[in-house]
C-alpha cells in the first residue's frame, strides 16, 4: 500500500470511530476533520489514481460528517451495524491492497529491466480468427546492474495493460488490479548492465497455466540479482493479461475443438505452442540486433537455460528436449503432458515441489516427473520445499497484506510464505544452474541445506520408482 493511500485510510478510520462511539463530542471541530480529510481523498485520487478499493473509504468519510439521526433505539442500532459494517469493507480493502508491496531483492547485484515485444512471422497466431494475425512471444528480461539509482527513464509498469485490464486476469477482476502498475519491482528500467568478466548467463522464465509473466517478478528478480539475465515470457492469448507489439491489450482465449471431452488436448497443443515460443526467443538472442545496446554483445544467448512454474515447467521441458542450445531446464511444481514423460533427457533437470501435503499433486504430476528423472542420462536433481504450496513460487501472495497473507495459509496453505520460498528456489535455482551455464560447479546440496525442511538431492536414474 502506497503512503498516500494509508495515510487515508487511517484518517477514515480515525473519523469513522469518532462518529460511531463518540458523535456527540465536538461534532463542529469532526465535520471541519472531515472537510480536510475530503481534500486528502483528493489529492490521494491525483496523486494515485482512482480504484473501486477505495469507495468504501469515501463512502465512510461522507458519513462520517453527518450528524447522527434522532430515531428509535432500533433503527439507531441498525445505522450503527451499517456504519461498522462500511468501516469492516474500508479495512478488508487494506488486506487486500490497491497497490501491493513486494520485498526487494535479496542478491548481489542491483536488478535492470527492459521488455521486448517480437512478433514471429513464420506462425501463424492460432488464437484468433484472423490469417494474416502472426504469432507474438513478449519478454522481460530482468539482469544484473549497476548500482540501482535514477536512470532517465519512467519506472515500467509492474503488468500490462495498466488501464485497459481485461475483465478478468487469472481470476482476479480486473478492476482489481486498476494500480497493479504502481507496484514497486525494485528493478530500474533500462539501467547499466552491471559489468562482468564474461557475457551473463540466460534464463528464460515460462508462467504457470494463464499467469502473466508479472506474477513471478519476485522470484525472476531475485535470480537476477543472483547473476543470470532472465527473460520472463508472456505466452498470448494464454497469459491472464498480455499487451502485443501493436499495443493491444489481450485476455486468454482457450480453443477446445469440437469432440473433445476435456482440455488435455488443448494442452498438448499449447505446450507445444510454449515450446516454440521458447524457441523463438532463443533465435532472437542469437541476433545482436534484437536486443538493446546495453545487452547487445554483454549476455550469453549461445546456450541458456529453461525454467517454469506449473504449466510453464512442463513447456521447459519440452523445450529441453527440442533444442540443443537449451543446455539445463527445471521444473517447479508442473505437470508433464502427452509423451513428454517418455522422453530421455540427455542434459541437466532440477524438479522443485510444493509441499505434497499442501499442494494435492495428482498421478500424473507424480508419476510424469518420476518417470522423466528415472530415464535422464544426465544429472537429474529433485527437491521438495515443506510448508510451500503451489501459489508460494508467485507474486500472488504478496497481493494481501500480512494479515490477509496469513489467512490466505491457513485455507490453501503455504505457512513458508513466498518470500521464504522464492529465496530458496532462487539459490537453489543458481546453485543447479551454475555449472551448466557458467562452468563453474556449485554444491545443490549445501544450498538446499541451508534452509530448513528441504527435502532431496540427485536422483539416480532408471532407479526412480515414480
Amino acid at each position: 500500500m502506497l503512503l498516500p493511500d494509508t495515510i487515508l485510510l487511517a484518517a477514515v478510520l480515525a473519523l469513522a470511530a469518532w462518529r460511531l462511539f463518540v458523535p456527540a463530542w465536538r461534532p463542529r471541530l469532526r465535520i471541519a476533520a472531515a472537510g480536510l480529510a475530503v481534500l486528502l481523498a483528493g489529492g490521494q485520487w491525483i496523486l494515485c489514481g482512482f480504484t473501486w478499493q477505495d469507495v468504501p473509504a469515501y463512502i465512510l468519510l461522507g458519513l462520517s460528517a453527518l450528524p447522527p439521526p434522532k430515531t428509535g433505539a432500533v433503527l439507531r442500532w441498525l445505522g450503527r451495524l451499517g456504519f461498522a459494517t462500511i468501516a469492516a469493507a474500508c479495512v478488508g480493502v487494506w488486506i487486500m491492497p490497491a497497490v501491493p508491496a513486494l520485498p526487494p531483492p535479496d542478491g548481489g547485484y542491483a536488478v535492470g529491466t527492459e521488455i521486448y515485444r517480437w512478433t514471429d512471422f513464420s506462425r501463424d497466431e492460432p488464437h484468433t480468427a484472423d490469417p494474416a494475425d502472426r504469432r507474438a512471444v513478449i519478454a522481460q528480461v530482468w539482469y544484473p546492474a549497476k548500482q540501482r539509482g535514477p536512470t532517465g527513464g519512467a519506472r515500467l509498469p509492474y503488468i500490462d495493460g495498466t488501464g485497459r485490464m481485461p475483465a478478468t486476469v487469472s481470476g482476479l477482476p480486473g478492476f482489481l488490479l486498476a494500480r497493479y502498475g504502481q507496484i514497486d519491482s525494485h528493478a530500474a528500467p533500462r539501467a547499466p548492465l552491471a559489468g562482468g568478466e564474461r557475457p551473463w548467463p540466460v534464463v528464460i522464465f515460462s508462467p504457470g497455466y494463464g499467469a502473466p509473466r508479472a506474477a513471478y517478478t519476485g522470484l525472476a528478480t531475485r535470480l537476477a540479482s543472483r547473476g543470470f539475465a532472465v527473460f520472463a515470457l508472456d505466452h498470448p492469448y494464454e497469459a491472464g493479461v498480455t499487451e502485443l507489439p501493436d499495443g493491444r491489450v489481450v485476455g486468454t482465449r482457450e480453443i477446445v475443438l469440437p469432440g473433445e471431452r476435456d482440455k488435455i488436448p488443448y494442452m498438448i497443443r499449447e505446450q507445444a505452442r510454449r515450446a516454440a515460443d521458447i524457441c523463438f526467443v532463443i533465435d532472437r538472442l542469437a541476433r545482436p540486433e534484437a536486443l538493446s545496446p546495453r545487452l547487445r554483445g554483454r549476455i550469453d544467448g549461445s546456450k541458456v537455460a529453461v525454467i517454469g512454474h506449473s504449466f510453464g515447467g512442463a513447456a521447459a521441458i519440452a523445450a529441453l528436449g527440442e533444442d540443443s542450445r537449451v543446455v539445463a531446464a527445471a521444473n517447479i511444481d508442473g505437470t508433464p503432458y502427452g509423451d513428454l514423460t517418455a522422453r530421455k533427457l540427455a542434459r541437466p533437470f532440477l524438479l522443485i515441489e510444493s509441499d505434497p501435503a499442501e499442494t494435492p499433486h495428482g498421478d500424473q504430476f507424480v508419476e510424469g516427473n518420476g518417470r522423466l528423472l528415472a530415464n535422464m542420462s544426465a544429472p537429474g536433481f529433485r527437491y521438495e520445499i515443506g510448508h510451500a504450496n503451489h501459489y508460494s513460487f508467485t507474486d500472488l501472495p504478496f497481493f494481501f497484506a500480512p494479515p490477509g497473507r496469513w489467512l490466505l495459509a491457513q485455507a490453501i496453505g503455504g505457512e513458508r510464505g513466498p518470500a521464504e520460498t522464492q529465496q530458496a528456489t532462487a539459490d537453489l535455482l543458481a546453485a543447479f544452474l551454475a555449472g551448466p551455464l557458467t562452468g563453474k560447479a556449485a554444491d545443490l546440496a549445501a544450498t538446499a541445506a541451508r534452509y530448513r525442511d528441504i527435502r532431496g538431492g540427485r536422483v539416480s536414474p532408471r532407479r526412480q520408482s515414480g
